[in-house]
């Protein structure tokens, strides 16, 4: 048969379906299915939107971008309110139809379907197709304008403009050349975009080697909307690996609106959530010298599955070149987290210290195991140089300003009923404002052990603890100068008594301590001490139901009687305050014996405490509306126990303790705590404050006020309040009325677009030395590449709510800011 009787035209919108090139001798003849053009078109690809700018063929992401309110419901749910627009979710896998047919594991294998308005075929040769050209192998799926296949070799070329749509990603171009025998598929002038992280752009050449790879030459690559590159990468050679979650660029140059601000000769970067070795961005701000800023380029090293680490070498204007590293590591037990920090020669520290050493290092070391069996350990170690280090370098330690550095270490267990907890401690005083006999003793070793058990309808409790203190107090006197070992047993018997409408709990227990000290200068050392104490608490649940604007609520009266007798020894100052502290008074505090924390003081006490507690639940959602709750220690003896002064009462009453707790809105919240003095009709103490965020966490605001008599007086207010959809105001302001000072403040701007955003923050902060330090804090933030600065954990610090809404602002694909 001549060529020319071959050549045979078919009918428009025949689909023509054979094997891949080769597959007839290894596979045999393959069954064929025709299918009409309609049926392999679906609508997404007959109504695509044309590009706005030259009125051509639209780009891969205008091809999936969509405006607000034409994207689906669960996506526009999600869009930031900043965001004009979004792409639509992948349509590439098995959602329409690109699944492999059976029998076939990979793309390669599967035969190809094509189809065209008008075709030529060629038989066991070549096919011709033109108009509305559709080709599929397996999840590929390529459209065009003209075709030609050739059957012997297995390649194809297209004519654009050509679209393809595989799973997850979807490319565009003005022609194409295919190999159905290894998938690679090379476009001319193309675009992509990957639809899951939203990254889209264009190159002059693009091959896609595999369904998971995308190599780009001469390309951009941007996580911004169509037609708006705010930011964009810029790179000779891009190559994208879906599969390791990496994409990789050569002669590689930053370009904010188009103008290059920065060049690398090679970057490897993140395409996903996995980790990834290399470069993060450049950290810049404010040094706290007064001499200029700072410099860092932090680098990542994903070691392995289980442990990785981060060294971010740094240049402060005035200090000179300072390093932290981070290493964590998880292992089938749990965490360990270790960073540190260092600087071989600060020397703004040795002008300002003169024979002091430039030489500076901080250390914080956590750990956090679980071995089963409810057994878990445990370990946190901070040490610092000198008492200015965390104030004046620190960037990554997770202590922060502290005064007391704690190092403990130790395992815990706990069942239904016993629990076990043994560990060492120790601390390091970075503050040079507290003296000697004021320091915390280490605890070396400090065992707990607790246990509870029904003996018919009694409840039998056992309190117990053994503590070795040590401080190093060579140059101390009297009390303080002891250090010693102290055991500690509180067995309790109790007759618990509980129904729907109350409760009541009669109680016996007896506080024993004992101490073996040494270098105690009142007597040998060796002293017991042994409390009874006796308690008895009762309280009623009244309620009733009822309607407020149509919902439904429920509200109670729960009256609380609280007794409580303590026999304690009047003068107990002979016993070193090993661990000790007066407690604060609070509405808590009505319903406990002891007014101490610790170990070393008992107090003794005969006392009654009435109490009255009122809540609003809602019975649609079961929050809690609304919490009053106000009550009174009514002291039927005079009490002695102090702990070197402090702590004695005279009083027959105590002020009232109240609280109150309102949630009106799930978004808001206002609560009010104190105490007020009754006979002199004036507030000894008190704490408010009002707190809101809107359901997308884009307002927030705090109002606070904190008193206490004769020594704090302070006001707060913070807020992140936004001008417009993508301009916000940040600021917090702290007063004290007693020093008529500002003691901080916040205050800054944040913009955030679809794409990238920046923050801009100047901090103050009152030091010990009763002067205001000031720092700017600066972020950027760019959607899919990270960010440089580091402010956020400071906001989140100062403003509630923040650190949620750092979370929800790029949750979602990218669209046009």
């Amino acid at each position: 048969m001549s060529s020319a009787r071959r050549h045979a035209a078919l009918p428009a919108s025949s689909p023509i379906l054979f094997p891949a090139a080769g597959a007839m001798a290894s596979a045999g003849v393959r069954r064929l299915v025709l299918l009409s053009l309609a049926a392999v078109t679906p609508a997404w690809l007959m109504a695509q939107p044309a590009r706005a700018d030259d009125g051509g063929a639209p780009t891969a992401a205008e091809i999936d971008w969509r405006p607000r309110d034409q994207l689906p419901e669960a996506v526009r749910a999600k869009l930031p309110v900043f965001c004009e627009g979004g792409y639509l979710p992948s349509r590439g896998g098995t959602d329409d139809g690109l699944a492999l047919p059976g029998g076939a594991t990979s793309d390669t294998e599967a035969p190809i379907q094509a189809s065209g308005l008008n075709a030529r075929y060629e038989i066991d040769n070549q096919l011709r197709l033109e108009g509305d050209v559709r080709i599929r192998q397996g999840r590929l799926l390529v459209t065009g304008q003209e075709a030609l296949y050739d059957q012997n070799l297995g390649q194809m070329s297209v004519k654009g403009p050509m679209v393809s749509r595989g799973e997850g990603f979807l490319l565009t171009g003005r022609a194409a050349d295919y190999d159905a025998n290894t998938g690679l598929l090379d476009i001319d002038d193309a675009t992509y975009l990957l639809n899951g992280p939203g990254i889209r752009g264009n190159a002059a050449q693009l091959s896609r080697p595999s369904d998971t790879e995308v190599d780009i030459k001469e390309g951009l690559i941007t996580t911004c909307g169509p037609a708006r590159n705010d930011w964009a990468v810029v790179a000779s050679d891009i190559h994208l690996d879906r599969a390791e979650g990496v994409g990789t660029a050569k002669h590689v140059r930053l370009e904010v609106l188009d103008t290059p601000i920065f060049y690398w000769p090679y970057i490897s970067f993140p395409i996903d959530d996995r980790r990834k070795t290399g470069f993060l961005y450049p950290q810049f701000g404010t040094s706290n010298t007064g001499t200029g800023g700072f410099l860092s380029v932090p680098y990542y090293f994903n070691l392995a599955p289980e442990y990785d680490a981060t060294l971010t070498p740094q240049f402060i204007s005035g200090r000179g070149l300072f390093t932290e590293a981070e290493g964590r590591y998880l292992s089938r037990f749990g965490e360990t987290d270790l960073q540190v920090g260092y600087i071989d020669n600060d020397g703004y520290y040795a002008d300002e210290n003169p024979g002091e050493s430039g030489r500076r290092w901080g250390l914080d070391a956590t750990t956090r195991a679980s071995f089963g069996g409810g057994w878990t350990g445990y370990g946190d170690f901070s040490a610092v140089s000198d008492n200015d280090y965390l104030s004046d370098l620190n960037r990554s330690l997770n202590i922060n300003r502290e005064t007391h550095l704690l190092r403990q270490g130790g395992f815990r267990y706990r069942d239904a009923s016993q629990y076990f907890d043994g560990y060492l401690s120790d601390y390091q005083t970075i503050s040079d404002y507290i003296p000697d006999r004021n320091k915390p003793y280490a605890q070396l070793p400090n065992i707990t052990y607790g246990a509870t058990a029904d003996v018919g309808a009694f409840e039998a409790n056992l309190d117990s603890q053994y503590t070795n203190f040590y401080r190093d107090n060579s140059n101390l006197s009297g009390l303080d100068r002891a250090n010693g070992q102290r055991l500690r047993a509180v067995p309790e018997l109790a007759l618990p008594m509980r129904a729907l409408w109350g409760f009541s709990r009669p109680s016996v227990s007896v506080d024993y301590t004992r101490y073996a000290l040494e270098d105690y200068t009142l007597g040998d050392g060796n002293i017991d001490r042994t409390v009874p104490v006796v308690e008895w608490d009762n309280g009623l649940y009244f309620d009733r139901r009822s309607e407020l604007f149509d919902i439904p609520y429920n509200q109670s009266l729960e009256p609380r009687l609280y007794y409580a007798w303590a026999n304690a020894p009047a003068d107990q100052n002979d016993i070193p305050d090993f661990d000790t502290s007066l407690r604060s008074f609070r509405f808590d505090q009505l319903f406990e014996p002891n007014r101490f924390s610790g170990g070393d003081r008992v107090g003794d006490t005969n006392q009654v405490t009435v109490a009255l507690t009122s809540r609003i639940n809602d019975l649609v959602t079961g929050a809690e509306r609304a919490r009053v709750s106000v009550g009174q220690v009514h002291y039927l003896e005079e009490q002695d126990v102090t702990l070197f002064g402090q702590g004695g009462n005279r009083e027959p009453n105590s002020p009232l303790a109240g609280e109150v707790v309102l949630n009106p809105l799930d978004t808001l919240e206002i609560r009010s705590s104190g105490l007020w003095d009754p006979d002199t009709g004036q507030t000894q103490e008190g704490r408010s404050e009002l707190t809101f965020h809107s359901e997308d966490y884009r307002y927030l605001a705090t109002l606070g006020h904190t008193y206490r008599r004769d020594s704090l007086e302070q006001s707060d207010i913070a807020t992140v309040f936004p001008i417009t959809d993508r301009v916000s105001v940040i600021g917090r302001w702290v007063y004290d009325s007693q020093l008529d000072r500002t003691v901080g403040t916040l205050a800054g701007l944040e913009y955030t677009n679809c794409c990238w955003s920046v923050q801009v923050i100047q901090q103050s902060y009152l030091t010990s030395d009763r002067q205001l330090d000031n720092q700017i804090l600066f972020q950027i933030q760019l959607k899919g590449l990270g960010g440089s600065g580091g402010v956020s954990t400071d906001i989140s610090d100062a403003i509630y709510g923040y650190e949620e809404r750092e979370k929800r602002r790029f949750g979602t694909p990218s669209g046009t800011p």
